[in-house]
């Protein structure tokens, strides 16, 4: 049996639209606030985001669509966990979005986007790729359910969750 992803619509058989056309239109990602952003600590680790200061850092290089659409999503304020993909799997740290959506610097296409990010603070403890998948109330995690994606949404109760098992006052997160 194959099941229809939940983010598109049910056509209404009453209704004169091209069902063909609507069938194809996802929901639109809405912000919850909250995301993960994986890198590669070889290409751009943490230590090099902290280092960009209030300036931050243009998330650059994503090359793909949900990827793209969801920091299209985002809006200035959201948080981010900085995880270490590759090599480490771990919340390393929190960046904060400082600009939204705009054409990637680095893509000649005009089809890709980034978002600029700045450091917030280290996470306390590291929490590991492991510690996640471990954690029953974390099963449904963007991170454990779409491995492979390189930006994520984190719902609001994954984020408690995941700076609580890191040590990482939420207080600490305000402006």
């Amino acid at each position: 049996m194959t099941r229809k992803p939940q983010s598109f619509e049910t056509p209404n058989k009453h209704s004169t639209e091209n069902v063909s056309t609507r069938a194809q239109t996802p929901a639109p990602i809405l912000s919850t606030g909250y995301w993960l952003l994986k890198s590669e600590p070889d290409a751009f680790s943490w230590d090099q985001q902290k280092s960009r200061g209030a300036k931050g850092e243009p998330w650059t290089g994503v090359r793909n669509y949900l990827a793209r659409n969801n920091m299209r999503a985002m809006n200035k304020g959201d948080l981010a966990f900085f995880y270490h993909s590759n090599i480490g799997l771990e919340v390393v740290g929190v960046v904060r979005v400082i600009a939204t959506a705009h054409p990637d610097p680095s893509d000649d296409t005009g089809k890709w986007d980034c978002v600029d990010v700045e450091a917030v603070c280290d996470m306390p403890t590291p929490v590991t790729l492991a510690q996640v998948k471990q954690t029953p109330a974390l099963a449904e995690m963007a991170l454990i359910k779409s491995m492979r994606l390189s930006v994520q949404p984190v719902r609001p109760a994954e984020w408690k969750l995941i700076c609580k098992l890191g040590g990482l006052d939420l207080k600490a997160l305000k402006p």
